[in-house]
């Protein structure tokens, strides 16, 4: 691996599947990464199934060229989604810098910054119950309670990217805006985000099995989600063939 493609590959470690809450490179959603010598970069990605949705679809492709076209080492920048009912057009509209609604037009009728915050909101109303719920604290618990660990860096990180305070005295639990609740609803919301985590966990869980069983192989590209101790193994059996 070149220089320029070890850097591509830190860059698109930054790149986020809004629904998941992961790194489209811990999912195995990355194909491929070529660099030529002089700096010509070409990144092919996939998805579970040829029909997820277009707008996540376009948010994760477009975060990708963006960050990829700030290398400095990158003469040209070119970024590809392979195998989607919407390839032609979302890889048009990459080629041309066009954005997401000069890609769809009139079919885009809601910004990917709208569809970023919501995924941004789910993804903090989940780390804050995985930092209650799996660090055993109750949920009065202040920022400064918790322990040093990854799920709290995590909390941290997601409070961060809404612009919401992360001063040790701080609740863990609030809302999407960073008030905390009453004290009477604090149960009541937990058990909410809860259902939030379960239903991000399981999304995830499900798609890796997708990914594995349209693409053979790709399993090998998938990092370990680290909640997914928790849950059931996802198999498919092979079909018999008809005789």
């Amino acid at each position: 691996m070149t220089a320029l493609e070890m850097l591509a590959w830190a860059a698109l470690n930054q790149v986020m599947d809004p629904e998941l809450d992961e790194p489209i490179t811990d999912l195995g959603f990355v194909r491929s990464v070529e660099a030529t010598d002089d700096g010509h970069l070409t990144v092919h990605l996939r998805l579970p199934t040829s029909f997820c949705s277009p707008n996540f679809a376009y948010l994760m492709a477009g975060d990708a060229k963006d960050l990829l076209s700030r290398l400095p080492d990158a003469a040209s920048v070119v970024v590809e989604l392979d195998d989607h009912h919407d390839s032609g057009l979302i890889n048009a509209g990459l080629a041309a810098d066009a954005g997401y609604r000069g890609t769809f037009g009139a079919e885009a009728e809601d910004s990917l910054d709208e569809l970023r915050l919501t995924f941004r909101r789910k993804a903090h109303t989940a780390a804050m119950e995985r930092a209650l719920s799996q660090e055993g604290m109750d949920v009065g618990a202040r920022l400064g309670d918790l322990p040093d660990t990854p799920l709290t860096a995590a909390l941290i990180r997601r409070r961060e990217d809404l612009g919401l305070t992360v001063a040790p005295g701080d609740p863990v639990l609030v809302d999407d805006e960073g008030r905390p609740y009453p004290a009477p609803e604090a149960e009541f919301r937990l058990r909410r985000a809860r259902s939030t985590r379960i239903s991000i966990d399981g999304n995830a869980h499900f798609c890796r099995g997708l990914l594995r069983t349209r693409y053979p192989g790709s399993e090998a590209d998938q990092a370990p989600r680290a909640d997914e101790r928790f849950l059931l193994p996802l198999a498919i059996p092979p079909v018999a063939e008809a005789s």
